[in-house]
């Protein structure tokens, strides 16, 4: 059983137990027991193809927040070639680390 979520503007092939980073949930992520439910559930397969337009009406997949943190540094640099102007500049994305606990349809 697998289902296709959305979350942060990205989708998302999760499973049970799967564990992956996402986009900072808005705080405070999980409340206060750690548990997130995402509710914008595309694609539900369980033996049957079940399919939204634009989202599968009743499928929730429930998650545990595990930590919330950043990623590692981006390097951005700008450069004008004859004028001896550059810009130095680093960026970390947060994300917030989440574990599958439950899929239903």
């Amino acid at each position: 059983m697998f289902a296709v979520i959305k979350t942060g503007g990205k989708q998302y092939k999760v499973a049970e137990g799967d564990v992956l980073r996402v986009e900072k949930l808005d705080p405070p992520a999980g409340g206060k027991d750690g548990d997130v439910v995402f509710d914008d559930v595309l694609l539900v397969v369980n033996g049957e193809v079940k399919l939204g337009k634009p989202f599968v009406s009743g499928a929730k997949v429930s998650a545990k927040v595990l930590e919330e943190g950043k990623g590692e540094k981006k390097m951005v640099f700008k450069f004008k070639s004859k004028t001896r102007q550059h810009k130095k500049k680093g960026h970390r994305q947060p994300y917030t680390k989440i574990q599958i606990t439950k899929i239903t349809a």
